[in-house]
């Protein structure tokens, strides 16, 4: 999917995964393992510009990601600080929904705004084996911009 925007910039995606609360993480971790968001997550950045926040980057294992070849698109990863100061900035909002609120949540990503955004895909998961929690996959677009 291509962005195009008015600025004649790099289109810039944020992609997170948020519970009911829209909570992210708690005492410096993810909220949860959902092997088909991690692949997700994968799929849509590989190849991308990355910026993520110091406590994210010293979350990751070592050699977490490729470089990078393409400054067409940057992707913002997170943390909290990071997505609250990148969301006006953002073209693209890729969003994976558990269903599910966690305790001790200390992280949150800011609130969509239907005015600014719209949900131009969804594609939800039932829990199962490998995914103790039922999910969505929710893909949101600024909706100044043409895709």
């Amino acid at each position: 999917m291509t962005i195009r925007n008015e600025k004649n910039r790099p289109g810039v995606a944020i992609i997170v995964a948020v519970d009911e609360q829209n909570g992210i993480g708690r005492k410096g971790g993810l909220l949860c393992h959902l092997p088909a968001d991690l692949k997700h997550f994968k799929e849509i950045t590989t190849g991308h510009a990355i910026i993520m926040g110091r406590k994210t980057y010293e979350s990751l294992p070592k050699g977490a990601f490729a470089s990078s070849n393409d400054d067409e698109f940057v992707f913002i990863i997170g943390g909290e600080r990071v997505y609250r100061a990148s969301l006006p900035l953002a073209d693209m909002l890729y969003m994976t929904r558990v269903h599910h609120t966690f305790n001790e949540v200390d992280t949150f990503f800011p609130e969509i705004d239907s005015d600014k955004w719209v949900l131009v895909e969804e594609e939800r998961h039932e829990r199962d084996e490998k995914h103790p929690y039922s999910f969505s996959f929710q893909t949101y677009i600024k909706k100044s911009n043409e895709i």
